[in-house]
């Protein structure tokens, strides 16, 4: 009984991972400025990251559980040097 209501709330969280990928990707290539495509850059990362947990929940497998600080560290990294950039560039204007 348990393990049948733990693959439903798993499959339920990965349909709400996609419906949030997807409103993600609207706002990534409408969005009307480039810090909101910035926004959704981080937060793709940041749903990527809750796919792989999801997984590694289904696999059993802990080696899963490494990669999403793996991606978190490299994105906060990519926000921070694309947030400088862009700071540098509207100073420059």
């Amino acid at each position: 009984m348990t393990e049948n209501v733990t693959n439903i709330i798993l499959y339920i969280s990965l349909a709400n991972l996609v419906i949030a990928l997807f409103l993600v990707f609207v706002r990534m290539f409408k969005g009307p400025t480039i810090q909101d495509r910035v926004v959704a850059l981080d937060l793709t990362a940041s749903i990527a990251m809750g796919f792989i947990l999801i997984y590694g929940v289904t696999a059993e497998n802990a080696i899963y559980f490494d990669i999403p600080v793996i991606i978190a560290l490299i994105s906060f990294i990519g926000t921070v040097a694309i947030s400088t950039y862009l700071k540098r560039k509207e100073k420059a204007s």
